[in-house]
């Protein structure tokens, strides 16, 4: 190990693997805070529509806009539609990574520092309003079902974004608060953020993959 203004650094002999989770056992505390913010942020989006449901029809209309033809992400609808297993699982992943985590909630953070737990905050609450079952009348074993299943899916896929949203936390912690990790500079600061922010991506597309997977099995595999 060797230490930097007091600062210990992981020693070569770690492979990236081991220095991404040290980075989640070092900012155990915020880590679990992110956690607990986002997935309280769905709960509250959920809850909302049942006292507006308008909202869950504003997105739902949006959604289909978005993904409709002529759409960039037009060739993902119809990978699930024609049940393209491979080409479903890729898309997924590539977007969820990409445009979920990477373009909405990193890039912002490596512009303003910390901007990026606001967007992924906000991401969380769409969610809720997305996924809210709006009504339990009328409520069947498949219903349930379902549902579980999908709270699975939306514990793994949010689990990405929370890792995102870590990451946006170390990244305005570099800047911001510079001196403490051992930078002279608040460009040196940005630096090391991202470098560690690298690292937690390593995780996040982990997690990603396993969620594109398994979101492909429960909407094509498991309705065959």
């Amino acid at each position: 190990m060797t230490a930097i203004r007091g600062q210990q650094v992981d020693a070569p002999r770690d492979n990236i693997l081991q220095q991404a989770f040290a980075l989640l056992r070092q900012h155990r505390r915020a880590y679990l805070l992110t956690n607990l913010i986002y997935y309280a942020f769905v709960i509250i989006g959920a809850a909302m529509v049942f006292a507006i449901p308008a909202l869950q029809s504003m997105m739902m209309e949006g959604i289909e806009q978005g993904f409709g033809e002529g759409s960039s992400l037009a060739p993902l609808v119809e990978a699930y539609v024609n049940e393209e297993v491979l080409a479903a699982a890729g898309l997924t992943f590539g977007v969820n990574l990409v445009l979920g985590s990477f373009i909405y909630i990193t890039l912002p953070s490596l512009i303003i520092p910390f901007s990026g737990l606001l967007t992924g905050v906000f991401r969380a609450l769409l969610w809720g309003f997305i996924f809210s079952p709006a009504s339990v009348s009328g409520v069947t074993a498949s219903d349930v079902l379902f549902g579980a299943l999908l709270v699975i899916l939306l514990l793994l896929e949010g689990q990405g974004y929370v890792l995102a949203m870590f990451g946006a936390y170390l990244q305005g912690r570099s800047v911001v608060f510079h001196r403490r990790v051992g930078a002279e500079t608040i460009w040196q600061g940005w630096l090391h953020g991202l470098k560690q922010t690298a690292l937690v991506y390593i995780l996040v597309a982990l997690v990603l993959l396993v969620a594109a997977v398994y979101e492909v099995v429960i909407a094509v595999v498991v309705p065959a």
